[in-house]
């Protein structure tokens, strides 16, 4: 039996691939095992591609059950952060692309905190220029820059090549640039 708590290099592969295949309490603790080592880093870029934590939440909540009804679909656990980085992102293109088809809410979002670093305008305009990139654009700049990720490892968590994906860094990473400049000079522009 996998402990949920251990970690996945202590079971290896085989005996993880074996726990999948086992009864539904060992495919359930050999899944919770594996997702225990994805969360944090699927949150962060949820947050990045929506723009909010409570969105990122929701669509990771929602990519962790799809997740699980195709748990018998993954054929190397090994390769499980990838494979479930890739739904999280399948995820949040839907999301975004249903906002793009329904007409905008007011949406209120109280303040986590109430430091300076919340309030600061560089900080606004950073998120102001991520809103503006595409999907595609959005989740290799933030998994490349927020998760410190290769550009092999984003290519197998988007589904992409590696030269689509120095593609979509290069040209996000200038809108980016452009877009923070307009945001940064525009101080007094509330965000949305």
């Amino acid at each position: 039996m996998i402990g949920a708590i251990a970690g996945v290099e202590e079971y290896g592969v085989e005996s993880l691939r074996a726990a999948l295949d086992g009864t539904r309490d060992q495919r359930a603790e050999a899944f919770s095992c594996l997702l225990d080592a994805a969360l944090g880093r699927s949150l962060r870029l949820a947050a990045a591609m929506l723009g909010n934590r409570a969105d990122a939440e929701d669509a990771l909540a929602d990519a962790t059950l799809r997740a699980w009804r195709g748990v018998r679909s993954l054929r190397d656990p090994g390769r499980f952060d990838a494979w479930f980085g890739r739904i999280v992102v399948n995820m949040c293109r839907d999301r975004l692309s249903e906002r793009r088809n329904q007409p905008a809410l007011l949406v209120y979002e109280p303040p986590a905190s109430v430091d300076a670093y919340d309030r600061s305008v560089e900080r606004n305009a950073l998120l102001d220029a991520l809103a503006t990139l595409t999907p595609d654009h959005r989740a290799v700049v933030a998994l490349h820059y927020l998760e410190g990720m290769t550009v092999e490892q984003i290519a197998a968590t988007v589904g992409a090549r590696p030269g689509t994906v120095k593609s979509r860094l290069h040209y996000g990473l200038a809108e980016l640039r452009a877009a923070y400049d307009a945001a940064a000079r525009d101080p007094g522009r509330t965000r949305t």
